[in-house]
Formats: structure tokens, sequence, C-alpha cells
């Protein structure tokens, strides 16, 4: 089954392009079946670039999905079209009473940032809450997973020295955890951040399970049962390009920034890059929208009681 979006949103065509089925709402409406309604809260400045990484990854599944756009209410993003906003992206206070069978809630570049002193902090953590009773499954990613995890376990964020950047290797340490059904016992996934959640606190905090953890770039993917929720903060979402582009990006600004470690062969950043996460990309996500579909209630309004 495809993963239904607006003929109008670019990450149509890019998917269309890429062979992935998407489905028009027209088209969507006359297949007798209940879409899962699966919504992204987009924290990133270029929206349209995370829409395309999320929605590939959600609309590879046998799945209907019904994919939904989320803004702050009161936030204005300054790197995405105005126009672009307003025909697709919907504030939170207007979805507040509707209910999903999963949300994902993306990174943000503010980790510098004490999470209270985030502008849209208080906003956010009312959507936190909302989750509770109206989202069956949430996923953090990034800095989305570490404000979701300080906010319901008061596990903080430490800033780094330098950044963690490139693509490191990564344990499976639950491997019979239905979210890394088909995982290798290692794999690679993109880091870009600069700041960390630290193991020891996590393990002291109640109902966290880390699933996967890394050696060089700490503890990934983390379960937390009791608000049915996913953290993870890196990038396994991320495009082939992406982690070139904010290298390409900082190196034209000036910033001090190492090559991202693991990334170009040889670490040459004159060579093209290789996708080497792409696979275990697809089996998180796919694995996540599964367990939704095997545990959401089939009707709607009672999803969070």
């Amino acid at each position: 089954m495809p993963i239904k979006l607006p003929a109008a949103l670019p990450a149509y065509d890019v998917l269309s392009n890429e062979g992935v089925m998407v489905l028009d709402e027209d088209t969507a409406a006359r297949q007798d079946i209940r879409p899962l309604r699966i919504a992204l809260l987009n924290l990133m400045p270029k929206k349209i670039q995370t829409e395309n990484q999320f929605a590939r990854l959600i609309g590879a599944t046998p799945l209907q999905i019904e994919f939904s756009l989320i803004r702050m209410s009161e936030h204005q993003t300054k790197n995405t079209a105005a126009a672009h906003m307003e025909e697709f992206y919907r504030p939170f206070s207007d979805v507040q009473d509707q209910k999903f069978d999963g949300l994902i809630i993306t990174g943000a570049p503010i980790e510098h940032l004490p999470f209270q002193e985030v502008t849209y902090w208080d906003e956010l953590t009312q959507v936190f809450d909302w989750t509770q009773t109206h989202v069956h499954s949430t996923f953090g990613v990034c800095w989305g997973g570490m404000a979701m995890i300080n906010y319901f376990h008061g596990v903080k964020k430490h800033i780094l020295d330098q950044k963690a950047f490139g693509c490191f290797r990564h344990r499976n340490t639950a491997p019979a955890s239905p979210y890394l059904r088909g995982f290798s016992d290692d794999c690679v996934i993109p880091v870009s951040r600069w700041t960390e959640m630290r193991q020891a606190e996590i393990d002291a905090a109640h109902g966290l399970d880390t699933l996967i953890t890394s050696d060089e770039a700490g503890p990934c993917l983390v379960e937390d049962k009791d608000h049915r929720a996913l953290y993870i903060f890196n990038h396994f979402e991320y495009d082939s390009g992406t982690l070139k582009q904010e290298y390409d990006r900082d190196v034209e600004n000036g910033t001090p920034i190492n090559v991202p470690m693991n990334y170009y062969p040889n670490d040459d950043p004159a060579r093209e890059p290789q996708n080497r996460w792409r696979s275990h990309a697809h089996l998180l996500y796919g694995n996540w929208i599964n367990q939704i579909y095997q545990t959401t209630n089939f009707e709607l309004d009672k999803i969070g009681t």
C-alpha cells in the first residue's frame, strides 16, 4: 500500500520518481480501509528536505499511511516559503483535538540553548503531554528525542567539546526488540550533533531501555514503554548527501568543523559519499509502523485511552 500525500506536496513527485507508491487524496478515499494517521512535527529549518526524508521511510511499508504536517503555532520559519507552510502545514493548536496513530518530532538546530530558553518550549511541552492522550506511538528524533527524554525523565543533554559528526558504527543491544527485527549485530548511522545524552543517566531513569548504542557516539535509540515512545539521537533519515551539505555549509561560512568521520571514501571530501545506512533506516521505521499497526486501536477516538 502507498503513502497518502497531497498531489502538490514536493514529496509527492520526489517519491514517485524514486518508485515509492504514493496516492493522492481522491484515490485514497476510494479505498475501503482505515489508513494509519502519522504526523510529522517538523522543527527543522529545511522543511521540504525533512518532509521528503521521513515520507520516504514511512511510505515504504505495505500499509496505507495518511501523512500530516504540523508546525508550532506561533513560531515562524525563515527558511521555507510562507506559501508552502500555509498550504501544507497546520499549527498544533488546530490539530490538538485530533488523534494520530504515530507522531514524529524532528530535531532542531538549537542544541546550544537550554530547553527552557527555546521560544516554543511551553507549547512543545503541551505537545509532549498531548501525545499521552492523543497519539498511540511517538518517535522523537535527535533534539526532539533529547527534549522528550528530558521532559519525561529529567535526563540532561551535555555539550560536547567538538561536534559528533560523521558515520559511526553502532551495536544492536536488544536483538529481540520488535523495533530491531531484521537488524544486523551492528550498523552504521549518521551522527550530527553538539550534544549528547549519557548512558549512566539513561540507566538511572525508570523504564528506559537502550536498544542501539555506540562506543564512539554514545546511546542512540532508547525505548520508553511507559510513554509509548522511541527516542533516537542520530539520523537514520538522512539522505546520502546531507552530511556533505552540512560540511560544505560550515566550510563556506568559516565555521570550524572536522571532516565527517567515516563518511567520504578514505575521508576525502573530494570524493562522493556512499550511503551505508539506508537499509537499516527502512528496517527501523518499517518496524515502527508495523508495531503501530499491530497495536493501535481501529477506532481512532479510542487512541490514548
